[in-house]
């Protein structure tokens, strides 16, 4: 007898010695599958469920009929919270710029009055009153601190005694000789500027010196007229308390309309 045949009338001959405890399995389990005390019951060398006449796909199971259950739905994953952000650190509060000193234009001017007659001379009158004077815009005042030198503009003059020529190169000759004093005392030449006007700018108190007087008369009269003008500008901090800034005046609230 075929081995295979054998086998099959065995397993045949096994499922229905089995029939009676295999229904009364049945009516406790799975009415779709035949079953046996220890599960469902198998075709031998098969594997395969051994199917009853109630078998419905809704009944069947995943042991024997896994692509006709609905696997259960995978639930969805959790989403990661998100991270809390740091707080940003506070920044600390800006502290105030101080303010900037006030700064003061400063111009001054001195005449240097009375040179001797026809020359290019400083007298002692005039150098006392030129230190004075630049001693001054070094020093600091109540007011201000001493003085930065931008400019110096030195200008020379003369009378009206002589040629236009004489005197224009007189007066060169006088500024440029102030000029270099005040080098002398520490002034950067490069601050300097000189010029020589001649008898073109005269002190309007000569205007009574006449000429019909002798001639030492005369030029004692215009004596103011032989001079150098020095004029400084510059910058000096002041030192002035600043002004409190002013508050915004605050405005009245209005009243209310009265009904009449």
């Amino acid at each position: 007898m075929n081995s295979a045949l054998r086998h099959t009338l065995i397993s045949v001959a096994v499922a229905v010695a089995l029939t009676p405890l295999a229904a009364t399995a049945q009516d406790a389990k799975n009415q779709g599958y035949l079953t046996a005390q220890d599960g469902i019951v198998k075709a031998a060398g098969a594997g395969v469920c051994v199917r009853t006449s109630d078998w419905t796909p809704a009944r069947a199971v995943a042991e024997c009929d896994p692509d006709l259950v609905k696997k259960p739905e995978a639930k969805p994953e959790a989403k990661p919270k998100p991270e809390a952000k740091p707080k940003p650190e506070a920044k600390p509060e800006a502290k105030p710029k101080p303010k900037k000193p006030e700064m003061l234009n400063i111009e001054q001017k001195i005449e240097l009055q009375g040179m001797p007659f026809a020359k290019a001379e400083m007298t002692a009158d005039n150098k006392e009153d030129l230190d004075k004077f630049l001693a001054g815009m070094a020093k600091a005042t109540k007011a201000r601190k001493p003085v930065a030198i931008g400019a110096v503009v030195v200008t020379g003059h003369t009378d009206r005694i002589g040629s236009l020529k004489y005197n224009m190169k007189l007066s060169e000759q006088r500024a440029v000789v102030v000029k270099d004093y005040i080098v002398g005392k520490g002034v950067d030449q490069k601050l300097i500027f000189w010029e020589g006007k001649g008898p073109k700018q005269p002190i309007p108190v000569t205007k009574f010196c006449d000429n019909k007087m002798k001639r030492k008369q005369l030029i004692e009269c215009l004596a103011p007229n032989r001079r150098v003008t020095v004029e400084v500008v510059g910058r000096a901090e002041s030192l002035a308390k600043p002004k409190p800034e002013a508050k915004p005046e605050a405005k009245p609230e209005a009243k209310p309309a009265v009904k009449r």
